[in-house]
């Protein structure tokens, strides 16, 4: 294996930029383009949750039944367009055939190893230059009805059976929550995971690389990616010249299979779009985040405000807002929050996750010499980012795969 001395990445949220800062621990010089910008996809404005102990697969039997039901019910957090799109029900096929409990168990050991350095690549982040903080609090789970606890309290057993540490309680009954009604009849606890407000973080680690030398290109809109006969491998970008380099990575989540697919990845990455917004808070600010598993709805404290987020809505990337979305999400939390002013929104915003029918995310070799893939990574991007850069680095300049990437082959 020749030696790496630069790099090309493509994509500048959390998973592209978190390779780049670990190329250049290595000492790879490094290029990172985007077609928009840093935090333009998926990493602005989703909730920001470090959260390693609920980075389980998203296919899990559940949907079974869930999943029907959704399709009939506007406000649901599963949303799926009626229309005739072979490639998307094609898609959702693949997804729902690893709804099956061995699938489930055996897509969360796949992920356990690198669940379990999830934070402490963060801290490696934040001690090695990155300026920028997560934040460690309790998670305040809610439910309607005790019955709808039980689904979510065993997934978490389940992922502690898998080799993570799990710090779930109940609260006790009759202790009420500020801000939370009495609609919720069952509340728990959540300790151990922590939480950012994500566009800043990722905007931080971006100075970082830049700081340490890096050119950061925006409005470079990469349309092809290559081997070079002799090592190495170039990039074409529209209206630019072509950029050449020892090695490239693909980081363009939700995009990934527009550049990859030509490179041998036959996993397809579906955008599974999330949507979020940020309402006022009155009385003492919500100073941690809840979360309401019945809804699919996720909250985090947000600039003296609460952002709200949800929905898995499968769609296009680049299809165009639906305002719809917003509103299911009101919907479906409205009378569980007091002191939360939900009509007066800011900061509406969608971003498209990058979602693989298995759950796995894709990291490592495509089938060009030289070009890496890094994404896929579903809801758990922004918690699984840094240890995923950190891999793959090593990867890139040793040609060693790390165990904790092995189950990601893209060429699987």
């Amino acid at each position: 294996m020749t030696e790496t001395k630069s790099a090309i990445v493509v994509g500048a949220g959390m998973v592209g930029l978190s390779t780049a800062w670990h190329l250049q621990e290595r000492g790879v010089e490094v290029t990172v383009l985007d077609r928009h910008g840093v935090a333009s996809g998926s990493s602005w404005g989703n909730a920001g949750w470090l959260t390693p102990g609920m980075a389980m697969p998203l296919a899990d039997p559940s949907l079974w039944a869930y999943g029907p039901k959704a399709m009939l019910d506007p406000d649901a957090a599963l949303s799926v367009p009626f229309r005739f799109d072979r490639a998307l029900w094609g898609f959702l096929a693949r997804f729902m055939a690893h709804a099956t409990p061995g699938a489930w168990q055996r897509t969360m050991a796949a992920l356990t190893p690198i669940d379990r350095m999830a934070l402490e690549a963060y801290d490696e982040l934040e001690a090695g230059g990155v300026h920028a903080t997560s934040h460690a609090s309790p998670w305040v789970v809610g439910f309607e009805r005790e019955r709808e606890s039980r689904p979510f309290v065993h997934e978490l057993r389940a992922v502690a059976k898998a080799g993570q540490k799990i710090a779930l309680s109940r609260v006790p009954d009759g202790v009420r929550v500020p801000h939370l009604t009495s609609a919720l009849q069952s509340l728990w606890t959540l300790e151990g995971q922590r939480y950012i407000e994500p566009g800043p973080y990722v905007e931080a680690l971006a100075t970082s690389v830049s700081a340490r030398g890096a050119k950061v290109l925006t409005d470079a809109r990469v349309t092809a990616v290559r081997p070079v006969p002799g090592g190495g491998a170039e990039v074409e970008v529209a209206g630019r010249d072509a950029l050449r380099a020892d090695a490239v990575v693909v980081a363009t989540g939700a995009w990934l299979s527009d550049l990859t697919r030509q490179l041998g990845v036959r996993t397809r990455v579906q955008a599974g779009r999330g949507y979020s917004f940020s309402a006022p808070v009155t009385g003492p600010p919500i100073d941690h985040p809840v979360y309401f598993p019945a809804r699919r709805v996720a909250c985090t404290p947000y600039q003296g405000r609460l952002r709200i987020a949800g929905t898995m809505e499968f769609r296009g990337p680049d299809e165009p807002f639906q305002p719809r979305r917003i509103e299911a999400i009101v919907n479906s939390v409205r009378g569980l929050f007091e002191g939360v002013d939900l009509d007066s929104r800011e900061d509406e915003w969608v971003g498209s996750r990058p979602v693989t029918p298995d759950g796995l995310p894709l990291v490592g070799r495509t089938a060009a010499p030289g070009v890496f893939a890094a994404g896929g990574h579903g809801m758990w991007g922004m918690v699984l980012g840094p240890a995923t850069g950190r891999a793959l680095a090593t990867l890139i300049t040793t040609g060693a795969t790390p165990e904790e990437i092995r189950p990601f082959d893209p060429l699987r």
